[in-house]
């Protein structure tokens, strides 16, 4: 067994070996050493024993040491492009959510089941395409649909997760839309209006998210799959979230959306 940890990040998509733990790790990979850096962060922990994909897996060997200091090493990059891809579900561990200041969110997979509460969607893509897109579909058909060979457009596998519509999943045109922070909202309701004229499943509503994610604007959770394999990570509830996670929770919301 090695000494080393796998992650996989979602933004940028990489797959990276370090001796950090899970938060360690979040910590440096979205602040840095020197605290220049102020991003969000999204990784999966990979299963130590995944040795597939065309990884150059002896860097992390000969590389990921401690150093002469007795500091762990922090990061080998062995892999920065279709590293999703080469990474199935089923090596994928828990899902981990930081916040620009290096605050880490630890969140395990959970059991699926459609929700058929809601007939209109949102979705903000991570990885490989980073979109905002609306959809009839509820999350694990939309995986389906969007990973699917068949489609003249596809991914192979795509990870993303659901956002809060409000009033307006229902009522597009006169919905209150005060609490939604995204960017023109009118755009948002008119492609939401489109779907009562046509019978596509999905419509773009922003072409790419430039940075990070809103974290109190997500619905259910977060997903991973593709035409074959799918997983499911809970968002934990408003009310766990201030009880269990204050610290990240109060981090969290001063996330920006562009």
């Amino acid at each position: 067994m090695s000494d080393y940890r796998l992650y996989l990040s979602l933004i940028p998509e990489a797959l990276i070996a370090s001796q950090l733990e899970p938060a360690a790790f979040g910590a440096y990979y979205s602040t840095g050493r020197h605290l220049h850096a102020h991003d969000q962060a999204l990784f999966f922990e990979v299963d130590p024993s995944f040795r597939g994909g065309d990884f150059p897996f002896h860097l992390a060997d000969e590389r990921c040491v401690t150093q002469p200091s007795g500091a762990p090493k922090s990061s080998v990059y062995l892999g920065i492009y279709t590293a999703l891809a080469r990474v199935p579900v089923s090596a994928l561990g828990n899902l981990y959510l930081v916040t620009d200041d290096g605050r880490t969110l630890e969140l395990t997979r959970g059991e699926y089941t459609a929700d058929s509460a809601y007939s209109l969607h949102l979705y903000q893509e991570f990885c490989p395409v980073r979109p905002l897109v609306a959809s009839r579909l509820e999350p694990q058909s939309f995986c389906r649909s969007i990973t699917d060979p068949q489609h003249p457009v596809n991914v192979p596998r795509i990870a993303f997760a659901e956002l809060k519509l409000g009033e307006l999943w229902s009522d597009p045109a006169h919905g209150n839309a005060d609490d939604l922070p995204y960017p023109a909202i009118g755009h948002l309701r008119d492609v939401l209006l489109d779907f009562e004229h046509n019978t596509k499943e999905n419509k773009l509503v922003m072409r790419q998210v430039r940075q990070g994610i809103i974290y109190r604007m997500v619905e259910r959770g977060f997903y991973v799959g593709d035409h074959k394999d799918f997983a499911y990570y809970p968002f934990p509830s408003h009310a766990e979230l201030e009880s269990k996670h204050y610290d990240w929770w109060r981090s969290a919301q001063v996330t920006r959306f562009d």
